[in-house]
């Protein structure tokens, strides 16, 4: 004869401990969990392993945001103020003549007069030479019937063929004008012939917005079911229901991709193609991918030796060719970060010191070494330096190591001039800032909204929670060539 339902046995043990049999467990689903002897020390709050685990901050940092309202943002760049072409070529057929080369089977527009004074320089053995225009093609005076080419004299006596033989990769700028005196422009041929008039073209840029979406649904059993680990997010929630973490990681996480979304987006080339109907959208171009086309990029910086400084020489001689933005900030992962301090203390230290000295950025002999530099100036640029996080996260960027990896950004700071096609007229904006579509009936810049019937919603007959996040927004990057993209090798 037995009894039932036997309400469980204690187990002896030789030593007051925490075995495999005897200590107090939620999960194994017996049942007698309650009836085991020994009490579990509960720690009620999670451990934060991994610190802080949001990586948004980035565009904060050196943007804005503004409101939009269309599906299209365009804006206009402008280009270069001086006249110059490259691959240029000394034309075979007659010893005077350059032939401006044709760009996409298409020959470039001349905007060349004649009496203009050129310099032309031998890309490949550093030859020059300097004469006046003394023809163009039939336009404005001129009586070339080759829209491609112009008639040059040269100055020092020979002529192009003879100083330039066959020479495919000459470049030419325009730096003045020479005229006999008593010229009327515009009244005949060759020296009183008219000028060409420089209409400036537009570099028209665009972007499109893209919806960013997510939610987080909940039962209303676990809405209501009290949990025995305690909440403690990043963002503040705190409380022992489970499901204010779930649902506050989910926001987190959205906050996230709101930035990862527009520095890692790119345009969608294959649009229309495809069954699926998301394979359909345009995409956005993120900033990562607004460099690599208009911008500069410098793969395999490293600090070994004189490389470290030759390489940001390069950027540096590079930036004077374009906007050269005095003050920049460089936005690196772990790695580039510790490169830029091993270049800036070998060069305070030399060949022969150890790269450091008291009374130098803060050291002291009282005080700890501090071997890093957060800022430096080389030639006429500022630069400030800070580490990435989205670079230094194994979880995006910082598990990527080599060709693929980004290692680093470098951002001009202030402000860009361009032109509004809405406002018609100039306004300044910053190089990197976010545009969000709003409007007065509707504000998609950052929307939460809950449906069901659990937590006060009440909007429908679902037994659940659930809660939506949405944004629609796009990058726009002004003065790409400002920009430099550090890769890996």
């Amino acid at each position: 004869m037995s009894l039932t339902p036997t309400f469980g046995t204690l187990v002896p043990s030789q030593k007051q401990q925490a075995l495999a049999d005897n200590y107090l467990k939620f999960n194994d689903g017996s049942g007698n969990d309650f009836a085991q002897q020994y009490l579990p020390e509960i720690y009620e709050q999670e451990v934060e392993r991994y610190g802080n685990r949001t990586l948004s901050g980035f565009l904060r940092m050196v943007g804005a945001e503004m409101p939009m309202t269309s599906d299209q943002v365009i804006w206009s760049e402008q280009n270069r103020l001086h006249i110059s072409y490259t691959a240029v070529a000394a034309n075979l057929a007659a010893a005077t003549h350059l032939d401006l080369t044709t760009v996409n089977g298409t020959t470039v527009v001349n905007v060349i007069s004649i009496n203009d004074t050129i310099v032309i320089m031998d890309v490949s053995d550093g030859g020059e030479a300097k004469g006046i225009v003394t023809d163009v093609p039939t336009i404005n005076g001129g009586t070339l019937a080759d829209a491609g080419h112009i008639a040059v004299q040269l100055y020092g006596g020979s002529d192009v063929q003879t100083v330039f033989a066959s020479a495919t990769d000459l470049k030419i700028f325009v730096y003045g004008s020479d005229y006999t005196k008593g010229t009327s422009i515009g009244t005949g041929a060759g020296n009183s012939a008219t000028r060409v008039s420089v209409t400036p073209q537009l570099t028209q840029y665009s972007n499109s917005p893209v919806i960013i979406r997510n939610q987080y649904v909940v039962s209303g059993s676990d809405a209501a079911q009290i949990g025995w680990v305690e909440v403690a997010t990043e963002d503040g929630t705190s409380g022992y229901l489970w499901y204010l973490k779930a649902e506050s990681e989910t926001r987190l996480r959205f906050e996230d991709y709101l930035e990862m979304a527009l520095v890692e987006g790119e345009l969608n080339t294959n649009a229309g193609a495809g069954a699926y109907q998301a394979s359909k959208l345009p995409g956005t171009q993120g900033l990562f991918a607004a460099i690599e086309e208009r911008g500069n990029k410098l793969v395999g910086f490293t600090a070994a030796g004189n490389d470290g400084l030759a390489d940001f020489d390069a950027i540096l001689k590079n930036l004077d060719t374009q906007g050269a933005i005095e003050e920049n900030m460089l936005f690196l992962n772990r790695q580039t970060s510790l490169d830029f301090d091993d270049m800036l203390a070998g060069l305070n230290g030399g060949n022969t010191g150890a790269g450091a000295a008291y009374g130098l950025f803060e050291n002291s002999e009282d005080m700890a070494l501090n071997l890093g530099f957060s800022g430096f100036r080389r030639g006429s640029y500022d630069f400030y330096k800070t580490d990435w996080k989205y670079l230094n996260d194994a979880s995006t960027r910082g598990a990527i190591d080599g060709i693929s990896s980004v290692e680093g950004v470098l951002v001009p700071a202030g402000t860009s001039t361009v032109y509004d096609q809405i406002l018609g007229t100039n306004i300044r904006r910053p190089f990197l800032h976010v545009r969000y579509r709003a409007s007065q009936s509707d504000d998609r810049r950052m929307k939460t909204w809950l449906t069901g019937s659990v937590g006060g919603a009440y909007t429908s007959t679902l037994d659940a929670m659930e809660v939506n996040f949405l944004s629609e927004r796009c990058l726009i990057t002004q003065g790409a060539n400002n920009f430099v993209i550090f890769k890996g090798v």
